[in-house]
């Protein structure tokens, strides 16, 4: 299915949405198309002919609430990482298996 950009009313980029959630938001008057699909594709009805949009922009701001970053902690560590080490890319249950040269580790990649 055709993804159709949609931005705010500012033009800044919110996300894609399918082409009929696009077409709806164009036909209540929610959104204008700002550019159309380069293939010259139209949509048409018993009433109405629409150009398929490629790009719309919303009539209204919406205001998109701030997100905190997410706090680096242990566990949240594992996950990104998908408990693989980040220096050999084994399997890793702590983020500390890695032993320092200090410590006794081995000077190898």
């Amino acid at each position: 299915m055709r993804q159709v950009l949609l931005l705010n009313a500012t033009y800044e980029p919110l996300t894609t949405l399918s082409l009929h959630r696009a077409v709806v938001l164009v036909l209540r008057e929610k959104a204008d198309v700002v550019h159309r699909d380069g293939r010259g594709a139209v949509l048409r009805s018993a009433s109405r002919t629409l150009e398929v949009p490629s790009v719309i922009r919303l009539r209204r701001y919406v205001r998109i609430p701030y997100r905190s970053r997410i706090p680096l902690t242990r566990a949240a560590l594992m996950r990104r990482d998908d408990y693989r080490c980040a220096y050999c890319g084994q399997k890793a249950e702590t983020i500390d298996h890695v032993i320092p040269r200090s410590r006794g580790g081995t000077h190898t990649w």
